[in-house]
């Protein structure tokens, strides 16, 4: 979806060089084996918030995949802001994703949460998440600089697309340019939600980076009949991609079960995406014609 560049936005987002779309690098697709995010294909990653099970988390991989998912999302180590939450699996989750990738094909992203454990991680995920809290952890998003893995950069729950955009640019200055973009919401003063999803984020996004941008509704929402809605918005407004949460039992889920959509809603979800998906790619196609008139001008 083409979106017009304001003049605005020039000066404020070309100074991030790296990450700023310009005519040699209108776009980048990243890449994870035989996959493409930033492309044509409309990516969903989807699974539990934390891994907590061998039986919970390849009950879920199946699922999605069957439904239509590409990639697993889990969480081995999981920052909860309350110390009392469930922290993750931490190795031995790391361990049964990749299990999970093995019987199943899909890709795995995982959240790195330390400069520390980037090596270690890198070893199991084909996706490495930075977390709303750690989008300006600067040692970790240089050490990811040479991870060999493409980052997933969440934006920070209070960061304007200004600093998320900066925290783009520390990676791709450390030498990793396979950075993806995600919209999560933000902290407003709104208590309906658990955080407000800044849907104008993605075409603005689109207009001054070269980079992927998907949408995460389930944070965004963290409330689980509004995830679909808002997935179906971020397709219409040209995201790459979502990040989902699925559940076997999300009433009986160790974190973030409010959020999380079983299997049966995951899959009326992934349907119900279709016609949105369709007019998103009859949008590109538009796109694709116009640039080929204005280059023939």
């Amino acid at each position: 979806m083409a979106t017009r560049m304001n003049p605005k936005w020039n000066g404020q987002f070309s100074c991030f060089d790296l990450v700023a779309k310009s005519t040699q690098r209108p776009r980048t697709i990243v890449r994870v084996g035989d996959l493409e995010i930033g492309a044509a294909d409309f990516v969903v990653m989807a699974g539990p918030c934390a891994v907590e099970s061998e039986l919970q988390l390849m009950q879920t991989a199946e699922a999605v995949a069957s439904a239509g998912a590409r990639v697993l999302r889990g969480g081995a180590y999981k920052p909860r802001s309350s110390p009392y939450a469930f922290q993750g699996l931490g190795v031995d989750g790391l361990k049964l994703l990749r299990k999970a990738r093995e019987c199943t094909g899909l890709a795995i992203v995982t959240e790195v949460m330390s400069e520390e454990d980037v090596d270690l991680i890198a070893e199991y995920a084909d996706i490495m998440q930075v977390g709303t809290r750690s989008m300006e952890n600067y040692a970790l998003l240089e050490a990811l600089g040479g991870c060999g893995r493409p980052v997933l950069l969440k934006r920070g729950m209070t960061a304007t697309l200004e600093e998320f955009l900066r925290s783009a640019q520390v990676i791709a200055a450390a030498g990793n340019s396979q950075i993806i973009l995600c919209e999560r919401g933000i902290r407003t003063f709104e208590t309906a939600t658990r955080n407000t999803l800044d849907i104008a984020a993605v075409p603005v996004l689109n207009a001054v980076s070269h980079l992927p941008v998907i949408v995460d509704p389930s944070h965004a929402a963290g409330v689980r009949s509004l995830v679909p809605v808002l997935s179906r918005a971020a397709a219409v407004v040209g995201a790459d991609g979502l990040l989902v949460e699925v559940h076997p039992s999300p009433e009986q889920a160790l974190s973030d079960g409010n959020q999380s959509l079983n299997f049966r809603e995951f899959r009326s979800m992934m349907s119900d995406l279709q016609p949105y998906l369709e007019l998103q790619r009859a949008s590109h196609q538009r796109s694709r014609q116009l640039l080929v008139v204005g280059g023939a001008d």
